[in-house]
């Protein structure tokens, strides 16, 4: 088997290093250079301990590649590779830095001015599961924000079948390791332990990213999204709790209508190796390390109200594993090649 050559740039965040975790066992690819400035000149194994195996030095600027991995900070990410993009080397970003394909909303939501907003057509939004040619012909994929990815596959069947209405709430639950590897006041471990928050209630920047996908899948009228994360102790996980009111008459009323609605999600997802309808509500921790989706879908029959319960690994199906799904895609492999490790559990 042909091995591809692959650069992970900002290797030295949760994202970057999860992606190195990940690739170390893919038998189709081989990682040639890492970057991360502030360590630059570093051996990998002194300030990632776990990733001493893999026996790179830090550089500040990568190397030859075939594919590139960046993990940058939002906008740092857009002008690093935008250069690339434009040389032809294969491209995922795992920064928002072309998510959203109006460039008008890069201020609003993340207070910069898109500095190649000529590159944002050319990106492909990189949720496998409902972007899979588009991918697999792609140069520059856009790799989904961690809540984005597990509301969108919670409640895209529902639009597509027409199910509900188009003003859905989302309430999801992160992991401390969702805020970034960089010390914060609120990510303190005696601030954020024994606690749990509720944080942008006044709009999260996530939020374009689900109306513009969700409303691909909604003709006539535009989606509006209620979305609210909450910070939760512990290291990994989403749990997002979706609502929206069910369109009358499109589904039967009660218990048939559950059952109807949990055949319509399983025949969505019936040939996706990280998507599960699972039968019990799900718990975080059955994800944890994995990159499953795993969803339950049910009607509250007092209000008529659709509820999708959904949970990832937010470093993984929310990160590092979806683009690794991305990835085989845009070289020719086996969708599931190097993400086939079950969750860790307890």
């Amino acid at each position: 088997m042909k091995q591809f050559r692959i650069a992970i740039i900002n290797i030295t965040g949760y994202i970057g290093g999860e992606v190195a975790r990940l690739l170390y066992s893919h038998p189709g690819v081989q990682i040639v250079s890492v970057t991360g400035r502030s360590e630059a000149g570093k051996k990998l194994g002194k300030v990632m301990p776990h990733l001493s195996d893999i026996d790179l030095t830090i550089e500040a600027e990568p190397g030859e590649a075939d594919l590139v991995f960046s993990s940058l900070p939002h906008k740092a990410s857009a002008d690093t590779i935008a250069p690339l993009a434009r040389r032809g080397v294969r491209v995922v970003d795992l920064s928002a830095d072309f998510r959203l394909k109006d460039a008008a909303e890069y201020p609003r939501w993340y207070d910069f001015t898109h500095p190649e907003p000529e590159l944002l057509p050319k990106a492909v939004y990189g949720l496998t599961e409902l972007r899979r040619s588009e991918v697999a012909s792609a140069s520059l994929v856009a790799n989904p924000g961690c809540y984005p990815t597990s509301a969108i596959l919670a409640l895209a069947p529902a639009f597509k079948a027409g199910l509900v209405y188009p003003d859905v709430v989302i309430d999801s639950k992160s992991g401390v390791s969702g805020a970034g590897r960089t010390p914060s006041l609120g990510t303190h471990y005696a601030e954020a332990n024994e606690s749990v928050s509720a944080y942008a209630l006044g709009g999260h920047r996530h939020i374009p990213e689900i109306v513009q996908e969700l409303g691909a899948f909604h003709q006539g009228g535009p989606v509006s999204v209620t979305f609210l994360p909450h910070l939760v102790p512990m290291t990994r996980g989403i749990l997002s709790s979706c609502y929206a009111r069910l369109v009358e008459g499109r589904i039967t009323s009660g218990q048939q209508g559950i059952d109807e609605l949990r055949h319509l999600y399983q025949k969505f997802y019936k040939d996706e190796p990280f998507v599960k309808v699972v039968e019990t509500p799900p718990q975080t921790k059955q994800t944890w390390g994995s990159n499953l989706c795993l969803l339950y879908p049910t009607i509250d029959l007092r209000t008529n109200k659709l509820i999708v319960i959904s949970c990832i690994d937010n470093l993984v199906k929310g990160g590092a594993g979806q683009a690794i799904q991305n990835m085989n895609l845009m070289l020719e492999f086996p969708e599931t090649m190097g993400l086939q490790a079950l969750p860790v559990y307890p």
